[in-house]
């Protein structure tokens, strides 16, 4: 039953994504401009506040354990994490899922360095339009959304490094 059902979603998670990138959207409702703040618990324990990363080129990237793209993405990303970290960039790794349990399951097979938020309440997902998993976010050091990513399919990790490389030489 776990597998018909995580397989429902993937293909509606594919399903969505492919609509959106045939009607040439990447958020609907969020553009360029100010990213707006939140804070979520960490999977450290602690309070994460978007705000206190001014200053630094930060990705915000919403994920699920269910998604394939996602679990695929995760090592590339905590690598672009490794590689550009020591200058000035952060990912903050966005779980959407009401019980984070499968979520902390999954890290324990595919550990990343980069700091993981919970998203119970779908709160951030939503002030972010969240529609499409996964759904990334990068952020200029002034707190501004400058490029927004629906999906994941191999190779947008090139995209990702030079969009980090670009803000980080701002």
């Amino acid at each position: 039953m776990n597998t018909v059902i995580r397989t429902i979603k993937q293909v509606v998670c594919s399903a969505a994504i492919g609509s959106l990138l045939m009607a040439g959207t990447a958020y609907a409702d969020v553009s360029a401009g100010p990213a707006p703040d939140f804070t979520l618990k960490s999977s450290g324990g602690s309070n994460l506040r978007l705000s206190e990363f001014r200053g630094e080129v930060v990705m915000i990237n919403f994920w699920a354990s269910w998604c394939a793209p996602c679990r695929q993405e995760m090592p590339l990303l905590d690598e672009l994490y490794t590689q550009y970290q020591p200058m000035g960039f952060t990912i903050l790794g966005v779980n959407v899922e009401e019980d984070s349990t499968k979520a902390k399951q999954m890290l324990k097979n595919i550990p990343v360095t980069f700091p993981i938020l919970f998203d119970n309440a779908s709160d951030v997902s939503k002030l972010y339009h969240v529609v499409a998993m996964p759904s990334t976010i990068l952020v200029d050091r002034d707190g501004n959304i400058r490029y927004l990513h629906q999906g994941y399919k191999p190779g947008y990790e090139e995209s990702y490094q030079q969009q980090v490389r670009e803000l980080i030489r701002e």
